[in-house]
C-alpha cells in the first residue's frame, strides 16, 4: 500500500517565522492531496507516463549517461532510497498514480516484468531527438513511443488484439515534455538553437512536432490524454544563478519563452479533440499552478535542497553523495538547481487531479477526465 514516504514536523522554532503563514497554506496543500488519495479499485485499468527528466523513475539507470540520479540524496525520502527519480520522494506521476488509486507506483520500462505492463508502464527520461545529446544517452519521446509499441505487443500477446485494444483505451495516459528541451537545449550553449530560432519560433516548431507524437500515441490506442504543461523555469535555482535576474523574481525571457509553448500547447488540447475522433486530451497548467517559487511563498531564488557543487553553472544535478538540507525539507521547493522537491510534486500531482482553481487544468481535470 502507497504510504507518505516521510512524516514532517513542524518545530516551534518555526512558529515564530516570519513567512509562517505562507508556509502554512503550502502545507495544507499538501494535506488537501494527501487526504484525497483513493486506496482500493483504481479509477482506470492502467496509467502510462511519457515525460522527461522530471517523470523519470528509472529508466536512465542504466544507460550511458550523466542525467541520471539513482545515487543519494536523491531518494533520500523515498522508501526504496534512490530509484532513479529526480527528487527527494516522489515525483508528481507518483502523486497521480495514488490519486488514481493505484496501491503501487508505476515501474519504468526499463524494470517493468511480465503482467506488471496490465497496470501500465512509465517510459519517462526531451521531445525532440537531439535534446541532451552532450549528457549521453537520453531517451527522447519518438524511442518512449516505440519502447510503447513493445509494451502493446506484449499486452496483445497476453490478452489478444482485441482486449489488448479495449484495455488501452479505458488507461490514463500522462506526457511531460518540454523542460528539457529549454534547459539542455534552447537554454544551452551546447547547442546553437536559440540562434536558429527565435522563442516563438522554437515553441512552433516542438508543438509540431509534439502534435505527431501524440496524433501516434492516439493511433497506439490512447484516448484519455494529460499533458503536462512546463512550470516557470525562470525560476530555477541553476537558472536563477546561471542568468540573473536583472531584479525581478525570476528570469523573465526564459518565462516568456516557456509561456509562448504552453499557449500553444492549450491551442493543441482543443486543435486534437476537434480532429481525433472520440479523443479526450486535457492541458495541466503546471506553470500556473505555484510549485515553482512565487511571490507568495517569499522563496524566490530559494537555493536548492542538495549540494550541486561549488558552481552552480556547470551543474544541475545533486553531488553524488552530497550533502543536503535537514530542517524542513518539506519547505523546500526544489530538490537540486532545476527539479522539484516531493513537496513542490505533492502540490502539482494533486492539483493536477483535482483542480483547486478553474486554472489549474483545461478544460477539466484528471478526477473528471478518468470518469468520461
Amino acid at each position: 500500500m502507497l504510504t507518505p514516504a516521510i512524516s514532517y514536523k513542524l518545530q516551534p522554532l518555526f512558529l515564530h517565522c516570519p513567512i509562517y503563514s505562507k508556509m502554512l497554506h503550502l502545507v495544507l496543500l499538501m494535506i488537501l492531496s494527501l487526504s484525497s488519495r483513493v486506496y482500493g479499485k483504481p479509477e482506470v485499468p492502467c496509467y502510462f507516463i511519457f515525460g522527461d527528466s522530471l517523470y523519470d523513475n528509472g529508466n536512465n539507470n542504466d544507460l550511458d549517461t550523466l542525467a541520471k540520479a539513482n545515487y543519494p540524496p536523491y531518494g533520500v525520502d523515498f522508501r526504496g532510497g534512490p530509484t532513479g527519480r529526480f527528487t527527494n520522494g516522489r515525483n508528481t506521476a507518483d502523486i497521480i498514480a495514488e490519486h488514481l488509486g493505484f496501491d503501487k507506483y508505476i515501474p519504468s520500462f526499463a524494470s517493468a516484468r511480465g503482467r506488471e505492463i496490465l497496470e501500465g508502464v512509465n517510459y519517462a527520461s526531451g521531445i525532440r531527438d537531439e535534446t541532451g545529446q552532450h549528457l549521453g544517452v537520453r531517451i527522447s519521446l519518438n524511442n518512449q513511443l516505440q519502447n510503447h509499441q513493445t509494451t502493446i505487443s506484449h499486452i496483445e500477446s497476453m490478452k489478444g488484439k482485441d482486449s489488448a485494444a479495449d484495455l488501452l483505451n479505458k488507461c490514463m495516459y500522462t506526457v511531460g515534455m518540454g523542460s528539457n528541451n529549454y534547459i539542455n537545449n534552447y537554454l544551452s550553449n551546447s547547442y546553437n538553437t536559440s540562434h536558429m530560432y527565435t522563442p516563438e519560433q522554437y515553441a512552433t516548431v516542438l508543438i509540431q512536432q509534439y502534435s505527431q507524437q501524440l496524433k501516434k500515441l492516439y493511433a497506439y490506442g490512447a484516448r484519455k490524454i494529460a499533458l503536462l504543461g512546463i512550470g516557470p523555469l525562470g525560476c530555477t535555482p541553476g537558472n536563477v544563478a546561471l542568468h540573473g535576474t536583472n531584479g525581478s523574481l525570476c528570469v523573465n525571457f526564459i518565462n516568456d519563452a516557456v509561456e509562448l509553448f504552453n499557449s500553444k500547447l492549450i491551442s493543441l488540447v482543443d486543435e486534437l479533440n476537434k480532429d481525433l475522433h472520440d479523443a479526450k486530451f486535457i492541458y495541466v497548467n503546471i506553470y500556473g499552478i505555484g510549485l515553482i517559487p512565487t511571490k507568495a511563498y517569499r522563496l524566490v531564488n530559494s537555493p536548492p535542497c542538495c549540494e550541486v557543487g561549488a558552481n552552480i553553472n556547470t551543474t544541475f544535478q545533486c553531488v553524488r553523495d552530497g550533502k543536503s538540507c535537514k530542517l524542513f525539507r518539506v519547505l523546500h521547493l526544489f530538490w537540486d538547481a532545476t527539479h522539484p522537491s516531493e513537496t513542490a510534486n505533492i502540490v502539482a500531482g494533486g492539483r493536477s487531479y483535482h483542480a483547486l482553481f478553474p486554472s489549474d487544468t483545461y478544460p477539466i481535470d484528471i478526477h473528471h477526465l478518468v470518469r468520461l
